[in-house]
């Protein structure tokens, strides 16, 4: 029997880069960034199988990720965010087998752009107050639910976060701790749905040794960078993956 492994050059070529831009953002650095991990999978693989195949990669990279920022997150934030968090998982595990990928990937791309054109257009002033608790439960479900569906959880969670301010390393530690325990409770629903397989696995265990690379990479500039870079920089991402995730959607 043949060791059950993806072998097309075509998968690896996306798959590699995916995996190190989604290290850098499971550091909590570039968040946009992660987003475009399942897209760029996709040009070689289904999306459901590229989210199962990233599945453990992403295990692995919150483990690094909270111990290398277990003492620099926002615990007040943190224990708003997960319920919200936590309700979006759930939805999106019931919705999985109803609504197509790329409908969500599209919804979610033209939503982080409208937010990153709000930014631009109106910026708030310097004195304005935090979103409402409400949009941060509301974006943050929302987070949760598209983190299930295709790992593209970033954006919407970013939206509520961004304008809170937080230094750098704040804002990263915040961000690993919320994804380590979002993608912890994606694990028994992707079973329950057939998504974990041997092949899967097997392809994922390949991967591994990008994971450190892109993590640590992450780390080493969200605490170096100066806030103004590194906001410009995760606006960035966003932005790309807002391109790239209402591509998929509108094709």
């Amino acid at each position: 029997m043949s060791f059950p492994l993806i072998t097309d050059p075509l998968f690896y070529a996306v798959s590699v880069p995916a995996v190190l831009l989604l290290g850098m953002s499971k550091s909590g650095f570039g968040a946009g960034f992660g987003s475009l991990a399942v897209p760029m999978m996709a040009v070689a693989v289904s999306v459901p199988q590229a989210a199962a195949i990233l599945m453990p990669l992403l295990l692995l990279m919150d483990l690094m990720g909270v111990r290398a920022y277990r003492h620099d997150f926002d615990k007040q934030l943190l224990k708003f965010l997960l319920p919200s968090g936590l309700l979006g998982i759930a939805l999106g595990a019931l919705l999985f087998k109803v609504l197509h990928p790329n409908t969500v990937a599209g919804l979610v791309g033209a939503f982080t752009l409208l937010f990153l054109a709000q930014r631009l257009f109106f910026p708030p002033k310097a004195d304005a107050p935090p979103p409402s608790r409400l949009a941060g439960a509301l974006l943050t479900a929302t987070s949760g639910f598209t983190s299930f569906i295709a790992h593209a959880g970033g954006p919407p969670v970013s939206a509520y976060v961004i304008p809170l301010k937080l230094k750098p390393v704040v804002f990263a530690a915040t961000m690993s701790f919320f994804f380590f325990f979002v993608n912890l409770a994606k694990w028994v629903p992707y079973a329950w749905l057939g998504l974990l397989d041997w092949r899967n696995l097997a392809t994922s265990l390949v991967l591994t040794p990008l994971v450190p690379i892109g993590v640590y990479s992450g780390v080493f500039l969200a605490r170096r960078m100066q806030p103004t870079l590194f906001y410009k920089l995760l606006y960035l991402g966003m932005f790309l993956s807002g391109v790239k995730l209402l591509w998929d959607g509108l094709h």
